[in-house]
């Protein structure tokens, strides 16, 4: 029976998990695909196999926690940790740092030494993969922080780097790319709630981005486009 009093992306606590009605609660909870992240507690998760398996086979949906209820402090450090995997409660310079090099400075500084082989004047086409999760003005959901902020960042460049080589390389088109849900390891906790005809194969994904870029002209550059060819808005 489908948990409908669960919202899409939704995420659920099961207390007294390692066994019985608890452990099958959690079961359930993980058979529904539109259900986000299961907070599994009980006294000693370390020492229960049964949910110790099932956070194994679960992508990354189910989380262990310690809680005894005649323990106070456990109960308040088990809150503190669901609270901490919650959006802005998750930012620190750190992580935000590692994205933003990752994401948004290494497609630019890539761009900024392997410039000058395009004054060629051939036709040609740079490319980076982004996300739509990065576009302002779809953002929906909030949340990820880090992550639409560091491609947000690489929207920008992109678009700004679009801008330069109309001037110094104007046959070569600038383009961010959204590939869609790819089936990667990156993708895994997030499987469970992607209809099967959203997950694409690595395959697919390449042919697709491939068909879009093979599609692409000077007029393109500085846009963003989705795996499908559709304009994804900033």
């Amino acid at each position: 029976m489908p948990l409908h009093w669960v919202p899409e992306g939704g995420e659920v606590l099961i207390q007294g998990a390692s066994r019985g009605i608890g452990l099958e609660c959690v079961h359930q909870c993980l058979a529904e695909p539109h259900i986000g992240r299961v907070w599994a507690s009980c006294r000693h998760p370390q020492g229960a196999e049964a949910l110790q398996a099932l956070a194994r086979e679960s992508g990354g949906r189910l989380h262990l926690l310690t809680l005894d209820v005649t323990d106070e402090l456990t109960v308040s450090d088990a809150a503190e940790q669901v609270r901490a995997a919650e959006g802005l409660e998750e930012v620190t310079p750190e992580g935000l740092d590692a994205l933003f090099r990752v994401n948004a400075a290494g497609p630019l500084v890539v761009a900024r030494h392997f410039l000058p082989l395009f004054s060629h004047g051939d036709p040609a086409v740079f490319a980076a993969i982004s996300a739509r999760v990065g576009s302002i003005g779809d953002n929906r959901k909030g949340g990820w922080y880090a992550y639409r902020g560091s491609k947000a960042a690489l929207n920008q460049f992109l678009h700004t780097l679009a801008v330069e080589l109309a001037r110094r390389a104007p046959a070569v088109t600038c383009a961010a790319l959204h590939p869609g849900t790819t089936d990667t390891e990156m993708s895994t906790p997030f499987r469970a709630w992607v209809p099967e005809e959203q997950l694409f194969s690595p395959e697919r994904t390449v042919r697709q981005l491939l068909g879009v870029i093979d599609g692409l002209s000077p007029a393109d550059s500085g846009s963003f486009f989705a795996w499908d060819g559709q304009r994804i808005p900033w």
